[in-house]
This record gives structure tokens, sequence and C-alpha cells, in this order.
């Protein structure tokens, strides 16, 4: 009896602490190839991600198809946006800019047991995306 209640709490403890919390999303991640840094952030239960650092100092968003915004720096732009947390593991009804073509995608993320995550951004469905794999900054 005494083993059974042991494992019992043992299972408890595992799947509560073993959860992701929604908020477990903040925080600043170096993007794929350390081409950038997102500072992921709330705003009204939703999530959203701001390009703080680029590897090209004072890189502009020269690839934006609003010729307004093409003169501006890259660092500062909002690249994540309007993300909400699924409950489980995912942040999913979100966006993600890329600056290489200028595009706006659909966009899930993931994150691994590390704190890591997985970005894929998609068109329609997320089988027909990429994903990238951004890395927590500590």
């Amino acid at each position: 009896m005494k083993k059974i209640i042991l494992l019992l709490f043992t299972f408890i403890t595992i799947s509560v602490f073993g959860q992701t919390n929604a908020d477990d999303l903040i925080g600043t991640y170096m993007t794929d190839k350390n081409e950038g840094m997102v500072v992921i952030s709330k705003k009204n239960e939703k999530y959203y991600g701001t390009l703080t650092w680029t590897k090209t100092p004072g890189k502009l968003d020269a690839n934006n198809p609003d010729p307004k915004q093409q003169t501006e720096k890259l660092a500062g732009k909002e690249i994540l946006k309007d993300f909400v947390f699924n409950g489980k593991d995912t942040w999913h009804d979100g966006t993600i800019y890329d600056p290489k073509n200028g595009k706006t995608y659909n966009c899930k993320i993931t994150r691994d047991e590390k704190g890591n995550l997985n970005v894929r951004g998609y068109i329609g469905v997320s089988m027909l995306g990429r994903t990238t794999f951004w890395v927590k900054v500590k």
C-alpha cells in the first residue's frame, strides 16, 4: 500500500511540475545561425517577440514590402505577433515576419525540455513550412 501511495504521489508531482506554463515562453532567444536575438514578452494575454540585436549592426529592413519601413533598422522590430498558449505545450495563432524576404507567415512555437524553441513558420497548414531552432539565452 505504501508503494502505491508513493507511486501515485510521484506521478502527480511529475505531472504537475512537468507541465508547461504559458509564461515559460517569455525570455531572450538567439535565432538560428546566431543571426539575431529576440526578446519575447506578454501583452494582454498574447505573446510578442522583438528583434533586439542583429549580426550586422544597423542592418535595415530592406526587404519589407512597405517602402516606408525599408529604411528602418531591423533591431527593434516586432517579428512575432499575437501568440496564444494552447494549455499544453504550444503557442499558436501567431505570425512571424521574416526579414530575409519581407514576408509574414503563420507560426507556431513549441519548447523543448531545455527551454529552447522550435519556431515553425508556414503558409496555410503547418505541414507546408519551415522550422528553425532558437536557443534560450540565460
